[in-house]
């Protein structure tokens, strides 16, 4: 099993890289293992809805959505970390997901489909919660379980020291790590158990403006 942890913060090893850390220890303790996945500081280009990815799977703008989706497949589980930008996710790790998730819809890839998710957040001070939801929504949108914590998954601090001092921040990422497994291994024991996965319909789309 693998754990894929995506790191949408500009700075490689700051206070979201400390927060994925924390879980990706816990991880490794309860034989998992992970990657942490950084998208780095170069510029993303939006979706333009172009739809080229329904030919070819992948982003017509080939930049790291492209490298993510190459690997995605192979994993397992999936935590995606953000630190709060005005309130809300940076627009670089927004226009990330925001490529991955719909070249992997329209490409049939189904890289996504049914495997745990999680969001983890850093801040100063404000705008977790808002940040929190934001990342969930692709999420749901994707049919991926959502994974808990005892609390929001989110630390608190201006740089990593401080949130090596957030205690209950630290504790709210390892709980999310072991509850993660749990469900990991619950979905392997339905497998091997004969359990299927949930029928998949053909999608509808309902236009809701009418003549």
């Amino acid at each position: 099993m693998k754990v894929l942890l995506v790191n949408g913060s500009p700075h490689e090893k700051g206070c979201t890289y400390t927060a994925l850390t924390e879980v990706a220890k816990t991880l490794n303790e309860e034989g998992i293992d992970t990657e942490i996945f950084w998208i780095g500081k170069k510029p993303l280009t939006g979706c333009t809805a172009c739809k080229s990815c329904i030919k070819t799977g992948r982003c017509a703008f080939n930049d790291r959505a492209n490298d993510f989706l190459d690997i995605a497949k192979d994993a397992d589980r999936f935590i995606f970390g953000s630190p709060v930008h005005y309130a809300s996710a940076t627009g670089a790790i927004t226009y990330f997901m925001g490529c991955v998730f719909y070249s992997d819809l329209l490409g049939g890839r189904q890289s996504f489909y049914l495997k745990p998710a999680a969001s983890v957040i850093s801040a100063r001070r404000a705008g977790t919660t808002a940040t929190f939801d934001q990342l969930n929504k692709y999420f749901t949108l994707s049919e991926m379980p959502v994974i808990s914590s005892r609390y929001w998954n989110m630390v608190h601090g201006a740089k990593p020291e401080d949130v090596k001092k957030d205690l209950e921040g630290l504790q709210i990422m390892r709980v999310l790590a072991r509850n993660m497994v749990w469900f990991m291994k619950c979905k392997e024991a339905g497998k091997k158990a004969g359990v299927p996965l949930s029928v998949k319909e053909e999608r509808v789309s309902t236009n809701f403006i009418r003549e």
